[in-house]
């Protein structure tokens, strides 16, 4: 069991809370950095800002209700941009709606979660995310 890193894009504070627990209490050590909006997480990938030390993340929990650039408009340039787009994207939000569904899967998303609204849940589902792309999959390693 490898431990890795994960950029959360996400910006409700409640998730980010919620998402880093369920995570700590994980096996694994990950390392788990947030950017709190669409442009953030651009930024944050082409190291840029304060983010110039950055490391690539190895996995993206990608909302899409986000302010700034919205989550279709982050995935669309990961998936097209030759050095991220081998990154894995789960598109993780309060969406239900076919569209935006559609729309993920249309831009190359790996997969599609939508938070589940009870606290017990939200954490069971984090924990089978960790549990599949790191414990389970092999992730490719991106170098700038």
């Amino acid at each position: 069991m490898n431990s890795i890193h994960i950029l959360l894009v996400e910006d409700n504070e409640g998730d980010i809370l919620l998402t880093t627990e369920a995570l700590e209490e994980g096996k694994i050590m990950n390392k788990l950095s947030v950017a709190r909006d669409g442009q953030e997480a651009l930024d944050f990938l082409n190291k840029k800002g304060v983010f110039q030390t950055s490391e690539l993340p190895d996995l993206i929990l990608l909302d899409i209700n986000l302010p700034r650039k919205n989550g279709h408009e982050v995935l669309k340039y990961i998936k097209t941009h030759q050095v991220f787009r081998s990154i894995p994207v789960i598109m993780l939000t309060t969406s239900s709606s076919q569209k935006d569904i559609d729309e993920s899967y249309k831009n190359y998303a790996n997969c599609y979660i939508t938070k589940p609204i009870e606290l017990n849940d939200f954490m069971k589902a984090i924990s089978k995310i960790e549990d599949f792309w790191i414990n389970l999959v092999k992730l490719p390693k991106i170098k700038l």
